[in-house]
C-alpha cells in the first residue's frame, strides 16, 4: 500500500526517512553538506539572474 502511496503523491514520514537513509548511504556524511552548499549557491544565482532580467533599471544601465 505504501509503495502505491508514493506513486499517488502521498509520501509519509517512513518514505522520507527511507529516502534520507538511501542518500546518506550513497553519498556519505561528509559529501552531503558540500552538495547542499552547491545547491544553495545554484538557487541563489538563479534568483539573482531572474531578478536582474525582470528589473528594467538594470537593463537601461547596461
Amino acid at each position: 500500500m505504501s509503495f502505491l502511496g508514493i506513486f499517488l503523491g502521498m509520501i509519509g514520514p517512513w518514505q522520507i526517512g527511507l529516502i534520507v537513509l538511501v542518500v546518506l548511504l550513497l553519498f556519505g556524511g561528509k559529501k552531503i553538506p558540500e552538495m547542499m552548499r552547491g545547491l544553495g549557491g545554484g538557487i541563489k544565482e538563479f534568483k539573482k539572474a531572474s531578478k536582474d532580467e525582470d528589473d528594467p533599471q538594470i537593463k537601461e544601465e547596461n
